[in-house]
Parts: structure tokens; C-alpha cells; sequence
């Protein structure tokens, strides 16, 4: 079996693709989100740990989801709906990749209720975005449990190092979103072509 993993410069995702890569075959895939946030480069670093310690080679590909997807969502849609509308975006990406690299299941990070997209009602809007099963390897874990993960297996001390946040985090983010709610405001983009076009824009970043 093979997984297409999702990976952000924070403490969480690179745990999930530690504790997932070393089961399975995993291809990483990181969001750029400039100009709303970090540029990727600790992404590059992580990857490369993370595939040191298990000795194996991880895939790292890299989409310009700012500039092609963030800025779409920013210009079109509500503001408190952005954090679960991007992450459906980036789910509905990882799965066009997924199929081209014949991966059969998306791992994420996520776990339950650390921030507003990650609440039950959202993580279930989230899923209804793709057809590809989504694995939640650290879903039960509390925020001290997965950073004594991440010392352990010596992410942590790249994670915290200091990044750009996403700027575009609303004020007041949605915290139990309706699918149909989240629907609507999708209607306002042309969502099949921004993916087909993030999609077709992702690099492999030399590790």
C-alpha cells in the first residue's frame, strides 16, 4: 500500500509521515503557502530527517497552493470559512497526486480538536471533499504526546524553528461548518481547474 502524506513545517504532520513511512510507502507532500506564509524550506529539512531515520527514501513534492489556491479563496469566499475550505482544497490535491503516483490512501496530522478545522464536525466536512480514505495516525493524541513523539524521533527542534504563519487565518474561523454552507462558497470558484492546475505545478524538491 502507498500513501500520499501531507506535511507542513509544523510539529504534527511530520510525526504522522514518521509513524506512517515506516509502515508503508510514502510519497510527502507539502503546500507552499507564499506570499501568505512560510516559503517550505524547514518542509525540505523535515522530509530529509524524517528519511534518514527510517532509511528510506521519501518523495517531496511541493505545490505553490498560495499563489494558485489560498489567493483564490481570499478573493472569493467568506472569511471564517477559509481554514476548512483550504484544507479541502489541499485534500482534493493530494488526492489528483495521490492517483498519479497509484497511492491509495491521504495520512494528515490532523488531531481531534487542537484547532478550528480539526473539530469533529469540520473533520467531517473535510472528508466529504474526496473519495480517497483519509488516515488521522496521531487523531487521539493530546498536543504533549505528539511533541514527545517529535523529540524523540528529532523533528521538534526543526519544527519550532522560526517561520511565516499563515496570514490568512480568519479572526473568528468556523468551528462547526455545514457541508452545505462550505458548498456554496465553493460554487464561487472554479474548483476543478484550480486543482487540475495546482496539481499540474507541483515540483519534486531535491532532498
Amino acid at each position: 500500500m502507498k500513501a500520499v502524506s501531507l506535511i507542513s513545517e509544523g510539529i504534527d504532520s511530520p510525526v504522522a509521515l514518521y509513524i506512517m513511512a515506516k509502515k508503508m510507502d510514502c510519497v510527502a507532500l507539502h503546500m507552499d503557502n507564499y506570499p501568505f506564509g512560510g516559503d517550505g524550506e524547514k518542509v525540505v529539512e523535515l522530509v530529509s530527517h524524517i528519511s534518514g531515520k527510517i532509511g528510506k527514501d521519501i518523495k517531496l513534492y511541493s505545490v505553490p497552493f498560495g499563489e494558485i489556491v489560498q489567493k483564490e479563496i481570499y478573493e472569493k469566499c467568506e472569511e471564517r470559512y477559509r481554514c476548512v475550505m483550504c484544507k479541502r482544497m489541499m485534500y482534493r490535491v493530494a488526492e489528483e497526486i495521490g492517483r498519479n503516483e497509484s497511492a491509495e490512501i491521504i495520512v494528515t496530522g490532523e488531531n481531534l480538536g487542537q484547532v478550528a478545522s480539526q473539530t469533529l464536525q469540520n473533520l467531517m466536512v473535510l472528508e466529504k471533499s474526496i473519495s480517497m480514505p483519509v488516515v488521522r495516525p496521531l487523531i487521539g493524541l493530546d498536543k504533549e504526546e505528539i511533541i514527545d513523539i517529535a523529540k524523540r524521533i528529532g523533528t521538534y527542534g526543526i519544527s519550532i524553528k522560526k517561520s511565516e504563519p499563515c496570514s490568512l487565518v480568519p479572526s473568528k474561523p468556523a468551528t462547526s461548518s455545514a457541508l452545505e454552507s462550505i458548498k456554496k462558497e465553493e460554487e464561487k470558484m472554479d474548483v476543478a481547474n484550480i486543482i487540475k492546475k495546482a496539481s499540474r505545478e507541483a515540483r519534486i524538491e531535491k532532498l
